[in-house]
């Protein structure tokens, strides 16, 4: 079926395309209607001006919307183009030089614009590291080998992608394989080659979802290092953002709360608390135990521990209002479903009590002075 290019009505009231009926009545010489096959005495047509008019408006949105569905055209090679090819020939051929190819790439890559990074993930720069990554999985492969998938990870970790443009290249790096290999640099690599590991985890996690049930699949040592990478007193930003991840996979996945409570995580973050000194920080590791209060293993873990309760009770009214809101949030979760006896004397030795009172005392109403309230009732 075609659209009308000159729509026209005859005296029996339909409509047809004008070129389409003046060749019935004039050239098959038929004297009916086509659709109702009543007989026409004057074949004379008349324009139909209303439908002429629709069609011209329908061909209008159809062509703007066949426009902004129109990808935008390529861009052009970058200005590094074919430094980036030599390379990318140069990293993927077994020679001794796989680990000084892959620092100068990361040097284009890094002090590139936005034309160059895009221009080495169109170039097969993603695959090709990758497939660098991997191969540490080998029962072969040795120390040049790993320290080429750090490397590798250092130029991933300057790519930028998103889960509207990025969705082969995010399916790549969620690959088994390749979560095994970042997983083993965050238990054996160095310390700049752990935070590129994590950096590229977040990076994932942000753009697609599905990630945090690809991670909860990852064994108990994966959770360990991650721990270990949240007690590394050196490297502030690679345990801000080894916390940040571990925040972010707690709140999305309850078998990932079970996976660290068995990694050990609520003895190493409430031995963490104390020296925590920075708000942001002390906040993030307070909504890690919180998260694992949740479920019966942590907050049985959490009330073993002899110094869990004394450590939030502390944070409670000395650190921010929201340290004060999730430490409220962790003795409810604890007195509320694990109330022994020595939880509640805890409480009170270690003055936390004291501060559930004084809260109750602040002005205002508030979901945190409901749960003291209960708490004391």
């Amino acid at each position: 079926m075609e659209l009308m290019k000159d729509p026209v009505t005859i005296s029996t009231g339909v409509t047809y395309d004008r070129k389409n009926i003046e060749k019935w009545f004039h050239t098959y010489k038929k004297a009916t209607c086509p659709a109702t096959m009543q007989l026409v005495d004057n074949p004379t047509t008349t324009p139909n001006h209303t439908l002429n008019r629709l069609i011209l408006s329908w061909l209008n949105t159809s062509q703007s919307n066949h426009d902004r569905r129109r990808p935008p055209p390529p861009l052009p090679p970058s200005s590094k183009h074919e430094e980036l090819a030599a390379l990318l020939a140069a990293v993927n051929d077994s020679t001794p030089f796989k680990v000084s190819s892959l620092r100068k790439l990361r040097s284009v890559v890094e002090n590139g614009d936005h034309a160059i990074k895009e221009d080495f993930k169109k170039s097969g720069g993603v695959e090709a590291l990758v497939s660098i990554m991997v191969q540490i999985l080998s029962d072969d492969s040795g120390f040049t080998m790993f320290r080429a998938c750090e490397e590798a990870l250092g130029v991933l970790n300057q790519i930028p992608f998103s889960d509207e443009d990025d969705e082969k290249i995010l399916q790549l790096l969620m690959n088994p394989n390749c979560m095994k290999s970042m997983a083993a640099v965050l238990q054996r690599g160095g310390a700049e080659a752990r935070f590129c590991a994590v950096s590229i985890f977040q990076k994932i996690a942000k753009a697609d979802y599905q990630w945090y049930y690809v991670a909860e699949d990852q064994g108990v040592d994966f959770f360990k290092s991650l721990l270990e990478i949240s007690s590394d007193e050196i490297s502030t930003a690679a345990s801000s953002c080894a916390l940040q991840l571990f925040v972010e996979m707690l709140e999305a996945s309850k078998k990932s709360r079970l996976k660290a409570v068995e990694a050990g995580a609520v003895c190493t973050l409430v031995e963490l608390l104390p020296d925590s000194i920075r708000p942001k920080r002390c906040e993030r590791i307070m909504q890690l135990i919180k998260l694992l209060c949740e479920c019966a293993e942590g907050r049985a873990a959490f009330a073993e521990h002899g110094l869990g309760i004394s450590a939030v009770g502390k944070k409670m009214l000395s650190v921010s209002s929201g340290a004060t809101k999730i430490g409220v949030k962790i003795l409810w979760l604890v007195s509320s479903y694990h109330s022994t006896e020595r939880v509640l004397e805890e409480m009170l030795v270690c003055g936390a009590v004291k501060k559930l009172v004084a809260l109750l005392h602040i002005g205002g109403r508030s979901t945190t002075k409901e749960r003291v309230f209960r708490k004391d009732c």
